[in-house]
């Protein structure tokens, strides 16, 4: 994306910051139901952040139901849509990570989620709390989807948080598009966007 469509601040990141990468999964790659074409294009951006912060790295993980009856409510009926991608069907293995990024645990951390956001039924926020983060820099797909919640979630949590243009990946370029325009307007004063080598040139 280019620059001059960039939202940051100002304001340096400081040492208080936490890279948040949302769903970067075989689940999601290319030849999956639930595959992202564009997913192995932002892969790279996201490692080039992985292995300069790998220690400040939280790797979130959609983890399927098991099998249709196993989910709750309105999901129960979302996986008999999709019940190629239970965990009985697909497999635990497509849970794991993208093979470029699971190289980065430990140091970077993973965080296990059942629904769109990291920020329920996990300890994804007082990991970050116990460690003082008070910046994410986010990363990852789909942004539509689970970066949607991951951000406002961060935003109701009252971190800034500053979306990676070009480390997010959807299955649709136009409510990406759509999104990353709400973020920067709408949520203009709590989100910021920025591209991959403004927030390298930050953390040099």
């Amino acid at each position: 994306m280019p620059n001059e469509r960039s939202t940051l601040r100002d304001e340096p990141l400081g040492d208080a910051w936490a890279h948040v990468c949302v769903d970067m999964q075989k689940l999601f790659a290319p030849g999956s139901e639930w595959g992202i074409a564009w997913m192995p294009k932002v892969l790279p951006h996201i490692v080039r952040l992985s292995e300069r912060a790998a220690s400040r790295t939280y790797f979130t993980r959609f983890v399927p139901a098991d099998r249709p009856a196993a989910a709750v409510g309105a999901w129960r009926r979302y996986y008999r849509k999709w019940a190629g991608m239970t965990l009985e069907r697909a497999g635990r293995d497509c849970v794991r990570l993208a093979d470029e990024l699971e190289r980065f645990v430990p140091p970077a951390q993973v965080v296990d989620k059942r629904v769109y956001s990291p920020w329920l039924g996990s300890n994804l926020h007082a990991i970050l709390r116990s460690r003082k983060v008070n910046t994410l820099v986010v990363t990852g797909g789909e942004t539509d989807m689970c970066v949607l919640a991951t951000v406002l979630g961060a935003v109701d949590c009252g971190y800034r948080t500053i979306l990676v243009r070009d480390a997010l990946c959807s299955t649709s370029d136009s409510t990406h598009d759509a999104m990353l325009t709400l973020f920067s307007t709408r949520y203009g004063e709590q989100v910021e966007t920025a591209d991959m080598d403004e927030i390298a040139a930050m953390i040099s």
